[in-house]
């Protein structure tokens, strides 16, 4: 019965908009405890102290819910319509990440997987419970992923797929329910170095080792205060995430059209112009991203990265937007503005 439960599983995924649907074991990813301990000795979470926290949980998945008897992992692809790399370099504009071109991808993966779990719960013979997760409590998505067979931790530490490439949002349905699990995914990697040689900054110590302090991603969204200046130049016109290893991947050739219309660009954010963002104020930062990723970050941090963004373009013309900025109430804003203008004087 489990069997045929699972095949029928597998279907309503599909047709729910998941590229994906693999099953594995809550205690299947024994490698975690160490990889993560190795992370944080290294300091390589910088400002995410969070990571830090409830490492029991995000350690073994099995503690997290100990009633749990399988892990249902989901992918869903955000594949862009358009070269995710096309804006990268325009010294006018912002390159924002096409996770975040539009609507939350918390909100929509887990109306998803909400009613898969309902779905679940009305279709199987024996009761069962089910807790739902995306990206935002203490779980090891990836290594979930990988335990289950959705693809393999690549060199840049994200999931990638032979089927869909590696835009794709991970969730996870933990239920109590005993489910065939599924065999992981080797990893196809070999000798590519195309993920590691792409980071402006130098992110990746070594293959399949991240230091976020050198990230994009985290200094545009998770790092607080002033960026170091050695790293200012680097983020180039990067205000929001980065894409830059993820294009890289040459498994990208068999990616999936996103199913979903609302990953889709926003056309004011597929090549937003700095000056017009620099000019943003509280109120109108929130209305902007009302429904968007980027909205958690604040108007102050965001307008820090465009500063950051002004001072790279090269453009004299936009030394009056930053000069403007020099007396701003955030410190960081100010500071990034006083770099701008010193950058464009």
């Amino acid at each position: 019965m489990s069997a045929a439960l699972k095949e029928r599983l597998v279907s309503q995924a599909l047709a729910e908009g998941f590229v994906s649907c693999r099953i594995c074991r809550p205690w299947d990813v024994p490698q975690v405890p160490a990889r993560l301990q190795a992370f944080l000795d290294a300091g390589y979470h910088g400002q995410m102290g969070w990571m830090a926290e409830r490492t029991a949980w995000r350690s073994d998945p099995a503690q997290l819910w100990p009633e749990a008897q399988s892990v249902i992992m989901l992918a869903e692809s955000y594949t862009p319509e358009e070269d995710p790399m096309a804006v990268v370099g325009q010294s006018d504009r912002g390159a924002v990440s096409v996770y975040a071109r539009n609507k939350d991808y918390h909100d929509l993966v887990k109306k998803r997987l909400k009613r898969l779990a309902r779905w679940l719960i009305a279709v199987a013979a024996e009761p069962c419970e089910v807790k739902v997760f995306v990206d935002t409590a203490p779980v090891p998505e990836k290594a979930l992923g990988m335990a289950a067979g959705l693809g393999w931790q690549g060199k840049h530490s994200n999931l990638v797929s032979r089927d869909w490439g590696n835009w794709a949002f991970l969730g996870s349905v933990f239920t109590t329910l005993e489910l065939p699990a599924d065999a992981a995914e080797p990893d196809r990697c070999g000798s590519c170095r195309a993920c590691l040689d792409s980071c402006p900054t130098d992110a990746f110590p070594a293959p399949y080792q991240v230091d976020a302090r050198r990230c994009i991603s985290y200094l545009t969204i998770e790092h607080k205060g002033p960026v170091e200046e050695e790293l200012r130049a680097k983020l180039g016109n990067r205000i929001y995430g980065c894409d830059d290893c993820l294009a890289a991947c040459p498994w990208n050739k068999f990616a999936v059209a996103a199913s979903d219309m609302r990953y889709a660009a926003r056309d004011e954010l597929k090549a937003p112009k700095l000056a017009e963002l620099a000019a943003l104020d509280d109120a109108e930062f929130r209305a902007m991203f009302a429904g968007s990723p980027i909205k958690r970050i604040g108007r102050n941090r965001f307008v820090r990265n465009v500063l950051y963004a002004i001072g790279n373009s090269g453009l004299p013309e936009l030394r009056k937007v930053a000069r403007g900025l020099t007396q701003d109430p955030d410190a960081a804003v100010a500071d990034a503005a006083a770099w701008a203008v010193q950058r464009l004087s």
